[in-house]
């Protein structure tokens, strides 16, 4: 099996032009420890160094991080770093398992599906609406494999949708995208969320880092990386299929998995609240995923994805 080893550093700044007396900060900077990724290493640094600071696992297994900074400051830097291993998928696991079977059955029902019920229900303000309905209703067929209705929809939101950084906001709703047929990286997996979620199934927001490489010939830029969303639809047995309609491809090794929840709001990197006389303030985000050596380590799949 293909195993890759990354050195993952995200680093937030955020400047104010005015003194802030006291910042209060959580988010989600820190890799999750599931099957096919293991978190070897990771810390969560703040500067000015916080009085309160501490880590807990929310509702869905994910890793957080809580801090509040009392000493006056203009400048509040909070720096995630990790190492994580990743696995390739296996050889043929979208032909195995219930990812090969109608996906009609892999709604969640029973005692099996309790905890995935959570990712059926619709936001408030409602997303599926009924043209995601109909948008989704050519691709799930009765019958059709789950793998491929998945691929397909994956295929169609890369082709029909034009990606264009900085056209959205965390707030634009699923039907400005889908009226506009354009965005960026979070926006392309609500869209496939909702779509899944208008036939039953259940569907989590993820976040992350996608390993990116250089043309040929160029180095790899530090810091060049982003922050990335993708999606994954949940299958009996309490797995999740995960896919990316923003590079038309199911995620691999090259993928960093952060933080599952329901929508953006779940899994936000960083969010908080200050207290100062500033009108104004600016943020820069630097996310560097460097390879490092792997017992398991080989040599990197070639093409160079959207970041996000």
């Amino acid at each position: 099996m293909v195993t890759r080893a990354y050195q993952v550093t995200h680093i937030t700044t955020y400047s104010y032009p005015e003194a802030v007396t006291s910042s209060y900060g959580r988010g989600y900077v820190t890799p999750l420890e599931m099957p096919g990724q293991r978190r070897l290493e990771h810390s969560v640094t703040v500067s000015p160094e916080p009085t309160d600071q501490s880590f807990m696992t929310d509702y869905y297994g994910n890793t957080g991080v809580y801090f509040h900074v009392t000493s006056e400051h203009t400048e509040l830097a909070v720096t995630g770093r990790s190492l994580v291993e990743v696995d390739a998928p296996e050889e043929g696991y979208l032909r195995s398992g219930l990812a090969d079977a109608p996906w009609e059955m892999c709604r969640p029902v029973g005692r099996d599906g309790a905890r995935a019920v959570d990712f059926l229900l619709d936001n408030d303000p409602p997303e599926v609406t009924e043209q995601v309905r109909e948008y989704a209703a050519s691709i799930f067929v009765p019958g059709r494999p789950l793998a491929e209705a998945v691929w397909d929809l994956t295929h169609r939101i890369f082709t029909e949708f034009h990606y264009k950084s900085g056209s959205t906001t965390v707030s634009t709703k699923v039907s400005e995208v889908m009226e506009r047929r354009s965005g960026v990286c979070q926006d392309f997996a609500r869209v496939a969320i909702a779509c899944l979620r208008s036939h039953g199934l259940a569907a989590s927001y993820v976040s992350g880092y996608l390993a990116t490489t250089p043309p040929p010939g160029k180095e790899r830029m530090i810091g060049a990386d982003a922050t990335h969303a993708w999606a994954a639809v949940w299958l009996p047995g309490d797995r999740w299929l995960a896919f990316d309609p923003t590079n038309d491809q199911f995620v691999d090794e090259r993928y960093v998995t952060v933080a599952r929840g329901r929508d953006f709001t779940d899994v936000s990197p960083l969010r908080g609240i200050i207290f100062t006389k500033a009108k104004k303030s600016s943020m820069s985000v630097s996310v560097d995923v460097a390879p490092v050596d792997s017992p398991r380590d080989a040599e990197r799949a070639d093409g160079d994805p959207r970041p996000g």
